[in-house]
């Protein structure tokens, strides 16, 4: 027998000294052993009461277990099922709780609640929320604002504010979290003049100085989202004027929606923010260095940039993607490259976009060979490249007329696991469909419909720009038709192809009728293509046609 040197260890000679009067036995052994396999079987007994409590889902036999019910204990057990996302389990101890006439307390309640609406079980949180009505504990403040926040989430403004009536309507008095996740429910939807009522409500309410400061920065964030910035800036007068303590946050709201108009304004701001002597956070930095990116001024984005750092903040991934992103977008690539570098340089490993970004720049460009470079330093940085990576290569190939390559790089993609996508195929399509390959682009187009993708409006462009190219009119409006039939958006482009390919054979009562189906879905049509279309029927002799389009030309402003 193994010995378990411990203060708990029992001996087979301890029992026999302990209990010599035990039943008269004398030390007998087998009595021993007898007493050893009875608390045995009681400790099993308790083992198994415990098994049943923890798992309340096989059996809902927990309260049977018992001879009284340890209230404190269960409650425990409903919130920890309920953190663990067990939320079946926890109503069913719920439920035999209540056939005993045992109630949970609020606290408890809301931890169900709030799973359920995590869970999208809005109906069933009500239901709960009913019952706590008729049956108890009352609903709290907390048990409505999650429900509210539910159905907020599942943009049901209507039962949200029906629930929040509700609210009020039982002596539940609002407070800011009510008000708050309603506010920015109804800016999302754009319902802004509702949000400025509740926000004059909680004014009403005879508040504390400070307490609408993140209502109307909510209300802000929706009106610039919006871009009404003159409501915005309204809106931050007001909170002036009420002596209401503006915190870096609301400054970061106003500036990010004052960029998307007024580059100068949103400096204003920030130039305001310092004098009051607010410290720009990171979040600061990266909204000026995004808003000034997407206008395309580069130069004052890195100097940005490079104010970020001397205040001592470590820029982040958001700050380098954007700013790799705006570079790589206004064709400053080699600038791009140097803030990979510096990114690698700083132990920072760009994610997958980064590396995309500046390869599609490359391959825009036209420089193949950095491109796959870059690709390689990807995978030499332990970042796999993903059908992104692959589609910037194919589409760099693709532009310097490298279609076996382009093709080539398909097949890697499917060696490494990888499947193409309906980008992969449309460039490829279109590529074989440039240089006549019109078959091998139908080829692509049936591997395609065997993967299960959906051709769209440039897969279809492609392949009636391909068959025009070799005079084959009846399946490029084949292909047309296709196009009407589908679901897809349509724009000018296979139009403007037809009409064109059909003026040059000569066809102008065909390429007219293509027009006018043109004109009754609302397209607009090129210059170019009226000039093919006037040309073609003064060629024909029919003058009044061609002073009609002429006429057409000049209301349009051509």
């Amino acid at each position: 027998m193994v010995a378990i040197d411990n203060p708990y260890q029992i001996k087979a000679q301890d029992w026999s000294l302990e209990r010599k009067n035990y039943h008269n036995d004398n030390g007998n052994t087998q009595a021993i052993f007898n007493a050893l396999e009875t608390m045995l079987k009681d400790s099993l007994e308790r083992l198994k009461m415990i098994r049943e409590s923890i798992s309340i889902a096989g059996s809902g036999a927990l309260l049977e277990c018992t001879s009284h019910v340890n209230f404190t204990g269960h409650a425990s057990l409903v919130r920890a099922l309920c953190i663990d996302a067990k939320v079946g389990a926890a109503l069913r101890l719920r439920n035999r709780m209540l056939q005993k006439c045992v109630v949970l307390d609020v606290f408890t309640h809301n931890y169900l609640i709030n799973e359920l609406c995590k869970m999208g079980n809005l109906e069933k949180a009500s239901s709960i929320i009913e019952e706590m009505s008729e049956v108890g504990p009352t609903p709290n403040r907390i048990t409505y604002n999650t429900l509210i926040r539910g159905y907020c989430r599942v943009d049901n403004l209507d039962k949200a504010l029906d629930l929040f009536s509700s609210m009020c309507g039982r002596g539940i008095k609002p407070n800011r979290v009510s008000y708050n996740i309603l506010v920015h429910a109804l800016c999302k939807k754009g319902l802004l003049e509702k949000a400025k009522e509740l926000l004059a409500e909680i004014l009403e309410e005879g508040a504390e100085r400070n307490s609408d400061l993140i209502t109307s920065t909510i209300l802000i964030d929706g009106y610039c989202r919006k871009g009404d910035i003159v409501q915005a800036l309204e809106q931050w007068g007001k909170m002036s004027q009420k002596g209401t303590q503006v915190d870096v946050v609301a400054y970061n709201v106003l500036i990010h929606g004052c960029l998307k108009k007024d580059t100068r304004l949103g400096y204003t701001y920030f130039c305001e923010m310092l004098k009051m002597g607010f410290l720009p956070d990171l979040f600061t930095y990266n909204t000026l260095i995004s808003g000034l990116c997407k206008l395309g001024k580069l130069d004052e984005a890195c100097e940005v940039y490079s104010l970020l750092s001397r205040m001592g903040f470590t820029p982040d991934h958001i700050s380098y993607k954007m700013v790799i992103q705006g570079l790589c977008l206004y064709g400053d690539v080699i600038k791009a490259n140097k803030f990979l570098h510096t990114m690698l340089e700083d132990s920072v490993v760009p994610e997958p976009l980064i590396w995309n970004a500046v390869i599609e720049g490359y391959g825009n460009s036209g420089d193949l060979y950095r491109a796959f470079k870059i690709r390689d330093q990807m995978v030499a940085s332990g970042v796999i490249p993903n059908i992104f990576t692959y589609n910037a290569l194919v589409h760099a190939q693709v532009k310097g007329g490298n279609i076996v390559d382009a093709l080539s790089l398909k097949q890697e993609i499917i060696s490494n696991g990888l499947i193409p996508d309906i980008v992969t195929y449309n460039m490829l399509i279109g590529a074989e469909c440039n240089i006549g390959h019109v078959d091998f682009a139908l080829q692509l187009y049936d591997e395609m419909l065997r993967r299960g993708y959906k051709p769209d409006i440039i897969t279809y462009t492609e392949l009636i720009r391909g068959h025009c190219s070799k005079g084959n009119m009846k399946n490029a409006t084949e292909f047309f038709s296709k196009i009407q039939r589908s679901d897809s958006p349509i724009d000018h482009v296979p139009f403007q192809i037809l009409i064109k390919t059909y003026c040059k054979m000569r066809h102008p009562e065909k390429a007219f009728e293509i027009y006018q189906e043109m004109v009754r879905k609302g397209l607009m049509s090129r210059r170019s293509t009226y000039h093919a279309l006037i040309s073609e029927l003064r060629r024909k002799k029919l003058i009044q046609e061609a002073l009609q389009f002429c006429t057409q030309m000049l209301k349009l402003g051509f």
